[in-house]
């Protein structure tokens, strides 16, 4: 992210809409040359939508959590409707909005509404991001037949992070002598469960899909192959990953063993279950912003 920061205006724009053609053209490629695709999509049982509608609602509420146990480490809370609009409204952004500017967005909020500081902000969501980091490539390789590399890469992922944020802290100690973060074990600990239980239910949601699609994949194959979709987020330059996930997704085959046509078949199936969760979030979003404006005033 931060090298498509130093990149030319024009370029932001190209790039992100050239690598989503570009993957667009390849999956009707694939869906016109392999007949498999289209009877795998048209023989998956349309209430499998709505099951994934509603595990991904869960995954927001997941992720409502962790933006509040991240809060916590700047010594902050906020209230629960508010923080679970948060999310909602972050996750619409990050998917629609360029570059995956969901996190702006938030921390721009969190600036004007709580007085948090965004250098404290950035902080702890790095610290997220590392702990988001370590899971999943554990879980990328301990669903895998090389389980045994998952502990040495995920201490590798660990130290990695750790001297990343310790070089922003270092960096920000030069500009600004106080500072809200508090990094004890309790809100480390409360920020990795909800880290993990966000995880989980992304394990979970690829489970389904690759079942739906008649798939008989095991749990440690779900693991492995969400673990590789994971950390595509952290190259991510489009809307959702799209292009990005299918590509790690791919380049990781001889990790969880997920065919092809099953990857992009389930990447369609993914996609639209959750940009119709999206849609429902904007209603509720709207209808919240809107019951508040046209509420009569008290006499």
């Amino acid at each position: 992210m931060t090298a498509m920061k130093r990149l030319p205006k024009p370029l932001k724009t190209i790039l992100p809409l050239a690598i989503i053609t570009a993957t667009v053209a390849i999956i009707a490629y694939f869906f016109v040359k392999h007949p498999q695709i289209r009877h795998a999509l048209k023989t998956t049982n349309p209430w499998i939508l709505v099951l994934l509608i509603a595990l991904y609602a869960v995954f927001t509420i997941c992720l409502a959590a962790v933006y509040q146990a991240t809060l916590g480490l700047c010594g902050q809370q906020l209230k629960r409707q508010e923080n679970l609009l948060l999310a909602a409204y972050s996750s619409v952004i990050n998917f629609f909005g360029p570059l995956q500017s969901g996190p702006g967005v938030r921390a721009a909020y969190l600036k004007q509404r709580h007085n948090i500081r965004l250098r404290d902000y950035t902080v702890a969501t790095l610290v997220y991001y590392g702990i988001y980091a370590v899971l999943s490539v554990l879980f990328l390789f301990l669903g895998s037949h090389y389980w045994w590399a998952a502990i040495p890469l995920a201490v590798i992922a660990a130290i990695f992070s750790y001297m990343v944020i310790q070089m922003v802290i270092k960096r920000n100690k030069r500009k600004v002598t106080t500072s809200s973060l508090t990094f004890t074990s309790q809100s480390l600990g409360l920020l990795s469960l909800a880290t993990l239980s966000q995880l989980v239910v992304q394990i979970i949601i690829y489970y389904v899909e690759l079942h739906a699609l008649h798939v008989h994949a095991s749990w440690w194959q779900a693991m492995s192959y969400s673990g590789a979709a994971n950390l595509a987020l952290f190259v991510s330059l489009t809307p959702g990953a799209i292009g990005f996930r299918e590509s790690f997704l791919l380049f990781s085959q001889k990790l969880h063993h997920i065919g092809t046509n099953t990857i992009l078949a389930a990447s369609i199936i993914d996609r639209a279950a959750y940009v119709a969760l999206l849609g429902i979030l904007c209603l509720v979003v709207v209808g919240f912003h809107a019951s508040k404006r046209f509420r009569p005033a008290a006499t």
